[in-house]
């Protein structure tokens, strides 16, 4: 891997490759555009959320960072649980951005009426943009990811896909960083190991329209947005779970405390 770092041998290989045409995915992508998440995304939420709190202690850092109308979550990305993880404090439904290849019978129906939209790796797939741009028209939140795939070395990558860059420059929505840390270990519960699972929100930031933004400014937000990711999630990894709770409630405290200072002068 070029960053020399060992790749993880509990993960299959990544398959970038999907033989089916495009044109197989379009009933995804117009109940996506047309259609919100019904029931079954409710259905989902109280399994994997019970997964999330039982199995993995789960806990969310500061989710009231999230702007109200459209955003996109950008979280890193260790574990198949990640979209559930990033979502779990959440009280607004999620709409993920997901690899084409798991869209298959019986998941399919799943993931369609959940909200889910597939996008098809290791090509231009404009279709899954346009989904993308109008579930954020209409107000809605998209989680992508920016490193693409999972990261197979259990830290976050060095290298982002540039796609999250375009989304943000053409829909000048905010882009919320979000940092999961513990779920590179979610796979040891074949181990009987079940880690801890902590997820930190981080401050939202937004760039101006860009109509037809080029490559290099599209690799340089999607850069930017990693760097953010790191940065929360190194936080969060060198002061631990609670000191990072304890920390976010006190920079609430004292936002809030400006605040009323401010209106105070303003009366």
């Amino acid at each position: 891997m070029g960053s020399g770092q060992e790749r993880d041998a509990g993960i299959k290989e990544q398959v970038y490759g999907d033989d089916r045409p495009a044109e197989f995915f379009d009933k995804f992508h117009e109940r996506s555009r047309n259609r919100k998440p019904n029931l079954m995304y409710e259905l989902v939420r109280v399994i994997t959320s019970t997964i999330a709190w039982v199995l993995y202690r789960a806990r969310s850092i500061s989710p009231d960072k999230l702007p109200d109308g459209p955003v996109i979550l950008a979280p890193n990305h260790f574990s198949n649980l990640d979209h559930f993880f990033s979502g779990l404090a959440v009280r607004r439904h999620v709409r993920f951005m997901a690899k084409s290849q798991i869209f298959k019978l019986p998941m399919s129906i799943v993931f369609s009426h959940g909200g889910v939209f597939p996008v098809m790796r290791g090509k231009s797939d404009e279709e899954a943009f346009v989904t993308a741009k109008k579930i954020l028209a209409d107000g809605g939140c998209v989680l992508m990811y920016c490193e693409g795939g999972r990261s197979r070395t259990g830290k976050v990558s060095t290298e982002a896909k540039r796609g999250i860059g375009r989304l943000a420059l053409e829909t000048g929505v905010p882009v919320v960083p979000v940092a999961i840390h513990g779920s590179s270990k979610v796979r040891n519960w074949k181990r009987l190991q079940l880690p801890k699972v902590t997820i930190q929100y981080g401050d939202a930031v937004r760039w101006p329209v860009v109509d037809e933004p080029p490559r290099e400014l599209q690799q340089a937000v999607a850069d930017d947005v990693l760097v953010r990711i790191r940065t929360v999630y190194d936080g969060l990894n060198a002061v631990g779970p609670k000191e990072a709770a304890r920390i976010a409630r006190a920079e609430r405290r004292a936002a809030r405390s400006k605040s009323a200072r401010v209106a105070g002068n303003t009366a």
